[in-house]
């Protein structure tokens, strides 16, 4: 054996017989621990140069308030102090529940800020509690007492790198070497085998290769064995129960003992002693740990070595640059490509809570939803708001064609390649589908091939609820203005005002919303009784006129014998009928509210702000004045939360709203951006979608959503295709069901060229907002590589930043990698960005700098109708809100037959209409339908439910 350290006296080399007259030395572990704080405290130092806002974190838990315990915390609060950790001692009181107790333990597993987890034992608690349970609840990256099933299974397979070793058998042997001893292949005996102390002690003996005895109370011949043993650590809890003559002379002899024995000379009436008769023991070994001093100091220290030691892998994964502890999923790819839905389900999703909990989610701010979705806590904002927001890309395209571009597809495949390719955070963010389109012609929009959102029946169908959460409180308004017309025209003034504020048990009082339409009127009074008559004529009468109504009922289906209806034909309705009509639900200002909001209360705000109609004077009737928009908050309370889910390659997706985008802004929520920005960190990417070509859904993602969330892009990805360019270039019109036309799979570069003339407009359009401009050019296999060169060149000699071709239909997120590489760069350039034009302009003139900068009209023409709108909304205050076009998708122009690149031509303007509580005006160019219809064969007669396996089949 080596001879010992410095810090202890030597020992002279003598034989056996006279070594047993010789006194052992002591091993002091006050003095051991003095070294290893100081030496713990200059690695706290280390870490803060590297980290400057970086502390160690300890958790301490304690249930009940027993001396002992609060003894014992007092001495690792000290020292946690000393070393310049934080300490946290979170105590529960006696009451506490198991479910409790889980809940902390729960809370503090998932706190960055802490890195180790003590639970004080016992637990002082008058409920019963499973203290197995609770133990094994702490995580085991935290588990700094190294007593959970985890870890005490590794240290018993010899695992030490990754796991956390009990601290009082941690101490031990840091005294045990402290001799200079050689371990391997000493005898070594422990006495105890306690989960604490006897049994991670024989492991850790192990492990350093000695030869270990475990002795315990059946032991026939304890005395015998303790009498073999080089190495004898004692933890039996049975005062002085070893003698002198049982050690082996030259012992180590490590006394983890902690008793009470009566003693008159001491003011208490006993004094500590521990396991081994100590003054006897002295005698034969050669050294020894004192009780108390010895074994005890050590076990505090050796809790604190292992929280820095946990504070040291944090770091260590947490480091810039480094991504989520995430697992991404490997395609299992065949050709030829499969169908969407068989593509879906080649793989298996993980399950929701664990991609969760790998982008960073704490479990209190995620509700699962079975096992593929769940919705994601507002309260995350809040969490990660000091967290700086990662680089914001989005994904627009060429005037759209029936041929299709791929964008859904391309977002997802970029996500795909960025994350699961690059090792780089990354979010897709993405709108929810309608489900009239999924039952009707278009099919579903999780994105396509080996590029896609999963299971995309989820994604398709019903998600989380949220539009059928849409459809019930928009119809609810619908509902709220009928009624209230016909009873203000069946009641007189009193019999109103009886009604809407009834006396309860003989007293009278406004609900909120009443009083804020008092506040409107100019009444600033509190007290029902004290109204005057004309006081509650004025509050009682909407007085709506009906020919204004602007709110329409709505379902989530194609029904086109719904655009037209007269309600109200009941004889209960006393001829109050008018001609109405229904919507599809996305096309509901709800659904836009729902995509702009920021905050629950601002979703409130915008709820009540939401114009309905015009009194017979002119003025905004809005949903605070029906009374209803707090119920409305009530109904989209879980909405507002977004959804969470994954792509093929196993990439986070908050799939968010879902607005139109013609009359709406076509773009997924402003919350799920913002909370993937914080997610993904300062390295990450968020890709988000706009939908249509960039003229529309680029536009009002830039001038619409990014002023109302504060957001600058990065990197705009224009998506274009061979064929779609050679149709702007004058290819022959496309017939479903009839095979294509030669000219789009044939190479054809005088097509394309021309059509290359829409690719540079949109081009245009992107760089006039000051972002930089990638063009993914989504290739087909009938594409040839003199075309894709030619896409490619045309696109960067018109002011791209790069011009990628991508495969990601067929490959999946491996045919996006240069995309991503591309992305990656532009976002490196400085940003410019920059709105349209400024909210201040006049109505007028910001409906003309949207037609003649982005679409390349020469004017704009206003209807009598517009213009008696335009007067109307600058009347009412509404002429600083921003501008949402509506018009068709399929051009630049209004006219859905010209392609490429049309100019000189003037963009008439039918009507305007205002969606006061999403916060914009919305010209109509041309007649808008917002209620779709089904075509002679929809998409339903393929879809069916398996009743064995249950699975959807049909859906593409």
């Amino acid at each position: 054996a080596r001879g010992p350290p410095a810090s202890l006296p030597a020992r002279r080399s003598v034989p056996v017989a006279a070594r047993s007259r010789m006194e052992a030395i002591v091993l002091s572990g006050k003095d051991l621990a003095v070294q290893v704080r100081e030496r713990l405290k200059n690695e706290v130092i280390q870490m803060k140069e590297h980290a400057p806002d970086f502390r160690p974190g300890l958790a301490i838990l304690q249930v009940g308030g027993r001396d002992d315990s609060n003894l014992y915390i007092s001495m690792k609060l000290k020292a946690a102090a000393e070393i310049g950790m934080n300490a946290n001692h979170i105590r529960l009181p006696q009451s506490a529940t198991e479910d409790e107790v889980l809940s902390n333990i729960t809370h503090i597993n998932e706190d960055p800020t802490m890195h180790g987890l003590i639970v004080q034992l016992p637990l002082d608690s008058i409920n019963p509690i499973d203290v197995e349970k609770v133990t094994n609840a702490v995580a085991p990256e935290k588990d700094v007492d190294g007593l959970t099933s985890i870890n005490a299974g590794k240290l018993a397979r010899g695992d030490l790198g990754d796991c956390f070793i009990p601290c009082t058998p941690s101490g031990c042997l840091e005294l045990i070497k402290l001799t200079g001893v050689k371990l391997a292949g000493s005898r070594a005996v422990v006495i105890g085998r306690s989960k604490i102390v006897g049994a991670p002690m024989r492991d850790l003996l192990l492990s350093n290769n000695a030869t270990v005895t475990t002795c315990h109370s059946k032991t026939a011949d304890l005395q015998g064995e303790v009498g073999r043993a080089d190495i004898l650590v004692v933890g039996a809890g049975k005062a002085e129960m070893v003698k002198g003559n049982w050690i082996k002379p030259g012992a180590v002899v490590i006394d983890c003992g902690i008793n009470h024995i009566p003693d008159s000379t001491k003011a208490s009436g006993k004094r500590v002693v521990g396991d081994v008769a100590y003054s006897e023991a002295k005698q034969v070994a050669s050294y020894i740990t004192p009780v108390p001093g010895g074994v005890g100091p050590m076990t505090v220290c050796m809790l604190m070595a292992n929280t820095v030691e946990g504070a040291k892998r944090y770091l260590e994964k947490s480091k810039p640059g480094r991504g989520w502890p995430i697992h991404y999923t490997k395609l299992n790819r065949v050709e030829p490509v499969p169908s969407d839905i068989v593509i879906s389900r080649s793989g298996t999703p993980k399950h929701i809570g664990c991609m969760a909990k790998e982008v960073g989610l704490l479990s209190d701010e995620v509700e699962l939803y079975g096992k593929s979705k769940a919705k994601v806590l507002l309260s995350t904002l809040g969490r990660l708001k000091d967290q700086p927001d990662g680089k914001y890309v989005v994904v627009t395209g060429i005037t759209p064609t029936p041929l299709g571009e791929g964008k859904s597809t391309t977002t997802i495949g970029l996500a795909q390649a960025i994350g699961a390719h690059l090792d780089i955070n990354v979010f897709a963010c993405v709108r929810q589908p309608s489900q009239g389109p999924t039952f009707g012609i278009k099919g579903g929009a999780a994105g396509g091939g080996y590029s896609q959102v999963i299971p995309m029946e989820e994604f398709n169908l019903h998600l989380t609820g949220d539009i059928h959460a849409i459809t019930a409180a928009n119809n609810l308004v619908a509902a709220a203005i009928d009624a209230r017309m016909f009873h203000e025209a069946t009641q007189s003034d009193k019999a109103l005002y009886d009604r809407l504020v009834p006396s309860n048990k003989g007293v009278r009082a406004f609900s909120q919303v009443q009083l804020r339409r008092l506040q409107k009127l100019g009444i600033n009074k509190t007290e029902p009784n004290s109204l005057t008559n004309e006081e509650i004529a004025s509050f009682v009468r909407l007085d709506i006129q009906p020919d204004t109504i602007t709110w329409q009922r709505v379902m989530d289906t194609n029904d086109r014998f719904l655009r037209k209806i007269t309600i109200g034909q009941s004889s209960t309705e006393k001829g109050y009928t008018r001609t109405t009509q229904f919507d599809i639900t996305v096309a509901s200002e709800i659904m836009a509210v729902l995509a702009l909001t920021d905050s629950l209360k601002d979703m409130r705000e915008r709820l009540g702000k939401m114009v309905v109609a015009s009194s017979k004077k002119g003025e905004p009737v809005t949903t605070d004045d029906l009374g209803i928009s707090g119920a409305l908050a009530v109904l989209m309370k879980d909405a507002i939360k977004p959804n969470l889910m994954q792509t093929l390659e196993g990439t986070p997706v908050f799939v968010h709203a879902g607005p139109f985008a013609n009359i709406a802004h076509g773009n997924s929520s402003i919350l799920a951006d913002k909370i993937a920005l914080k997610l993904v960190g300062p390295d990450g990417f968020v890709v988000t979608e706009a939908g249509f070509g960039a003229d529309i859904g680029m536009e009002k993602f830039f001038n619409i959503k990014c002023r109302y969330s504060g957001l600058r892009p990065h990197v705009v990805v224009l998506v274009a295709t061979v064929r779609a360019l050679k149709m702007h270039g004058g290819g022959p019109t496309v017939t479903a069901g009839v095979p294509l036309p030669k000219e789009y799979i044939e190479e054809n570069l005088d097509l394309l060229a021309k059509g290359c003339s829409n690719l540079r407009k949109q081009i245009e359009n992107a760089n006039m907002f000051g972002v930089a401009v990638v063009v993914a050019v989504n290739g087909f296999k009938t594409d040839t590589k003199a075309e894709l060169d030619l896409v490619c060149s045309t696109a960067k000699e018109m002011g791209a930043f790069d011009a990628v071709k991508c495969t990601h239909w067929a490959e999946g997120g491996l045919g996006a990698v240069e995309l991503a590489k591309a992305v990656q760069r532009a976002s490196q350039q400085e940003s410019h960005f920059k709105f349209l034009y400024p909210l201040e302009l006049p109505i007028v003139d910001k409906i003309r700098t949207i037609a003649q900068k982005i679409y390349g009209a020469a004017d704009v023409e206003l209807s009598p109708e517009a213009q008696y709108k335009v007067e109307v909304y600058t009347k009412q205050g509404f002429a600083d809100l921003p501008i949402c076009m509506a018009k068709t998708h399929l051009s630049l122009s209004h006219m859905p037959e010209k392609k490429g690149a049309p100019t000189g031509f003037v963009l008439p303007i039918r009507d305007i209409r205002a969606s006061v509580g999403a916060g914009f005006l919305y010209p109509l160019v041309g007649t808008m339908s917002t209620m779709p219809g089904l075509p002679t064969r929809p998409c339903f007669y393929d879809i069916d439910l398996d009743p064995e396996t249950e699975e959807v089949n049909g859906l593409f």
